[in-house]
């Protein structure tokens, strides 16, 4: 039989068949796909075959992965020389952002959006807690949205609190198959409560002494969308651990780089300290956000930590 995996706790996966009939299901013996070496085999969003083990018991082993069309990788939280595939399958990448409590960096989101070129994810900017805005806020918001839209990314806000932007936020998802991403404390499980109203998944506040978010999700899990589509809630993250990225295919993650990088003096030009750059040149002539250069240099310079 078929299914697609919609949530894997390490060792059992939650598994829908093609009559969407819930399974729960194991692995039996060593998968390894594509050369990717991971803590997790097999991960949300793969589309598996899978044996009844037990008649009457709902119970599986899965046979077969199908080869994935896309899929996002991150650094383990186990260790930074480990992979972990957060999802496989997916339309499009929808990071929840906040620019008050939490405060979401821009460097967060500028890894995101590199692991959502690397593997060829579209990717969606939504901000949250649009109703906490104040004059400071509206204006760092409109700078946001006038950098990565510029760059063609699609950017909204929200405020789950009095429902503001909720529609067209659920229209971007219909029918599509979508990560959700986030710090924790962005309002990531609010979303999914809003959009899901009977999956009622814990959520917690900001923690007062720190600002920072609780962690309220543990495992990447799939749900299905009431007006069609799924989503795929994730755990929230502190960092967006970048792995398989070399240093020399950085800047082809960025779009507004990438349409320059043949301007470059030299093929193997990194946009630090070589002549003939036209990176610099677009940077100091306003045409690339000097923020995202920043964002692309301390993206490079862990890349080269890392390789030591």
């Amino acid at each position: 039989m078929q299914g697609i995996v919609y949530k894997s706790t390490g060792s059992w996966y939650s598994v829908k068949d093609e009559f969407g009939k819930p399974w729960n299901a194991r692995i039996k013996g060593v998968f390894k796909l594509d050369d990717i070496t991971s803590t997790n085999p097999i991960s949300v969003g793969d589309i598996v075959d899978f044996e009844i083990e037990n008649e009457g018991e709902n119970s599986g082993i899965i046979t077969n992965i199908h080869d994935r069309r896309n899929y996002i990788n991150r650094q383990s939280p186990r260790g930074k020389h480990q992979h972990h595939i957060v999802a496989a399958n997916l339309d499009q990448s929808v990071l929840i952002a906040t620019i008050k409590e939490p405060r979401t960096s821009q460097g967060f989101i500028d890894r995101f959006l590199v692991a959502s070129e690397m593997y060829h994810v579209p990717a969606i900017l939504v901000f949250n807690k649009f109703d906490l805005y104040k004059a400071k806020e509206l204006e760092k918001f409109e700078e946001w949205k006038g950098i990565y839209e510029g760059i063609g990314y699609k950017v909204v806000a929200m405020s789950l609190k009095d429902k503001t932007g909720l529609e067209g936020v659920l229209d971007l998802l219909k029918d599509k198959i979508s990560l959700v991403s986030g710090h924790s404390g962005v309002g990531k499980s609010s979303f999914i409560n809003a959009v899901i109203p009977e999956k009622a998944i814990r959520t917690q506040d900001v923690s007062g002494w720190s600002g920072k978010g609780m962690h309220t999700t543990t495992f990447a899990e799939m749900y299905d969308l009431p007006f069609g589509g799924k989503i795929i809630d994730t755990p929230g993250m502190r960092e967006f651990g970048l792995v398989d990225v070399e240093r020399q295919e950085l800047s082809g993650y960025f779009p507004e780089m990438r349409s320059r990088l043949n301007d470059c003096q030299f093929n193997n030009c990194l946009h630090v300290n070589e002549p003939g750059c036209a990176i610099k040149e677009a940077v100091i002539n306003g045409e690339i956000h000097e923020d995202r250069y920043v964002s692309y240099y301390n993206i490079l310079e862990s890349i080269q930590e890392k390789s030591w």
